[in-house]
């Protein structure tokens, strides 16, 4: 579908009560499918599954795409769908743009469903990337790595799954990096975009999470307390910021919650 910033790939199931999901950094609309699985397809609901402009299928615009740039994809989207208010569950970059929507277009979110979400301390580690190798290492050290590596990140990481050692490299983003099929590591590999990972770095580091007070709508937002990307003093802050927000704490739990616990995730939906 054509949006102002670039082609974009949907995938829509007119219904009902309709249900966004926005995909997080080295994610795609598949990334969802442990969680459609486990929320039976979300069944009787409408559905719309997207890949954000320059991530999974959508090809990459010839601009680096900041936080407004993904509403505007977003919003061109619901309009061309006739959608009517969503509920956006977003995962880690998908919830941090889930908030921005319900600042910038509140007539379009019902409700925010944010998991894993990266929201304040990642902000401040986009601003100081040397001060958050003390709060926020992986995320520090994945972003340095990106940048010096730039375009030959990918084939480098193909090269660890060629030898056997992917695992190794994803065991801090997954609290049981063993327990995972193959195809979610190699989805991992396959769907990381460097680029468009530095550029989303670059928005939040100018990003505004005063802007979050503004949200009128539900929020519920899950975090697992082995989250590299994210701490669970996040949720306090979020608490602060977003008026009535609900918080949850997973144990046991990395970056991927809807990954690694979806029924635990999908059990927050009614909420």
């Amino acid at each position: 579908m054509s949006t102002p910033v670039g082609s974009v790939v949907v995938h829509h199931r007119p219904g009902p009560d309709p249900v966004l999901l926005l995909h997080g950094v080295a994610g795609s609309w598949t990334t969802w499918t442990p969680l459609l699985d486990a929320a039976d397809g979300f069944r009787g609901r409408g559905v719309v599954l997207l890949d954000l402009p320059g991530w999974g299928a959508s090809p990459t615009p010839p601009a680096p795409v900041t936080i407004d740039d993904a509403a505007v994809a977003v919003s061109t989207v619901l309009d061309a769908l006739g959608t009517g208010p969503v509920q956006v569950i977003g995962h880690s970059m998908g919830a941090f743009v889930g908030l921005h929507l319900a600042v910038v277009l509140p007539a379009r979110v019902h409700s925010l469903l944010l998991v894993s979400p990266t929201t304040a301390a990642t902000v401040r580690a986009a601003r100081h990337p040397w001060r958050a190798l003390r709060t926020l290492p992986a995320y520090t050290l994945l972003r340095a790595g990106l940048l010096v590596t730039g375009r030959a990140a990918v084939p480098l990481l193909r090269g660890l799954a060629a030898v056997g050692l992917l695992r190794l490299f994803a065991a801090p983003v997954f609290t049981h990096v063993g327990r995972l099929d193959r195809s979610v590591l190699d989805a991992f590999v396959r769907e990381l975009r460097p680029r468009g990972f530095t550029a989303a770095a670059r928005s939040a580091a100018a990003y505004d999470t005063g802007r979050w007070a503004t949200i009128g709508c539900p929020v519920v937002a899950v975090l697992g307390r082995d989250d590299v990307f994210a701490r669970p003093a996040d949720l306090d802050e979020l608490r602060a910021l977003v008026p009535d927000a609900r918080t949850v704490l997973l144990d046991d739990c990395g970056h991927f919650a809807h990954v690694e616990h979806p029924a635990a995730v999908a059990a927050l939906l009614a909420a």
